[in-house]
């Protein structure tokens, strides 16, 4: 694939923004999405100056009617989806249970989980069709982890992260890629006792639609990568956290601290 088509949502900050930039200087033809139409053309310009084909569809990732038509849009423009990088969010409301609401639990559910949902939907659709493609979905280290002061965030992202291992495997015989990178506080988060750059987080975005992705170091080895793909899986934790009833064998899915070529992640600090 010399130049893949690339689908960013959640393009116009942040780590979306700084995938963008790398796909466009690896010669990708992009497609970033936001619901901000100066962000956006600003950040299309920025990639066309790189010399990459781009556009800038606006999207809300709530409302299946403009998920439908971002994908619908980028396979007009350039004819097919190669890469998908789900990558919309919020961190919603920060503070104790008690201060939650069912709104802020559904401004919070509804970006993070079900626009994930949506995206995935026709995504897989167009993939599906091809019989390839390769989809990364954005989750965080909260997503595997606790977190004080940030429940409603943290269940998102251990959503994210649960979705994304289902759909890896019920599609696992069709040829799509699919891939969980859960990256640690970036320098602009909310949680920023562990931090790293957008950029360092992008680098492992884009190593994964080749299979080429490894765990980074980065923000003290606290970013996760799940590769999963077609294949036979093994759940193996990292040896510190091995317990007999977390050992299993599934027959399609992917595997914890994976070698190359594995079909899937490798943990924090294997």
């Amino acid at each position: 694939m010399s130049k893949p088509v690339v689908l960013i949502t959640g393009a116009l900050t942040g780590i979306g923004h700084a995938t963008a930039i790398a796909f466009a200087k690896q010669g990708a033809r992009v497609v970033v999405s936001g619901r901000r139409d100066k962000e956006g053309k600003e950040l299309v310009e920025a990639l066309r100056s790189l010399g990459a084909e781009a556009d800038f569809v606006r999207a809300d990732v709530r409302k299946e009617d403009d998920v439908r038509a971002l994908v619908d849009k980028t396979v007009a423009r350039f004819g097919r989806l190669d890469v998908a990088v789900n990558n919309a969010g919020t961190e919603g409301k920060v503070g104790p249970i008690t201060d939650q609401t069912a709104e802020s639990y559904a401004a919070t559910f509804d970006t993070n989980v079900l626009g994930v949902i949506l995206s995935m939907k026709h995504e897989v659709r167009v993939m599906q069709g091809q019989g390839s493609g390769s989809i990364i979905n954005i989750s965080s280290t909260y997503g595997h982890e606790g977190a004080a002061g940030a429940s409603i965030y943290v269940g998102s992202k251990h959503a994210v992260e649960g979705i994304t291992k289902s759909v890896a495997l019920e599609i696992a015989k069709s040829g799509i890629r699919v891939n969980c990178v859960a990256p640690g506080p970036t320098d602009t988060g909310m949680l920023t006792r562990f931090t790293g750059t957008p950029e360092n987080k992008a680098a492992l975005v884009t190593s994964c639609p080749d299979g080429s992705a490894r765990s980074l170091g980065g923000a003290r080895q606290r970013d996760r990568l799940y590769r999963v793909g077609p294949g036979f899986i093994r759940h193996r934790p990292c040896p510190q956290r091995r317990r007999r009833q977390d050992r299993q064998l599934i027959p399609s899915g992917a595997e914890v601290c994976s070698a190359p070529g594995s079909t899937i992640p490798s943990s924090e600090g294997c």
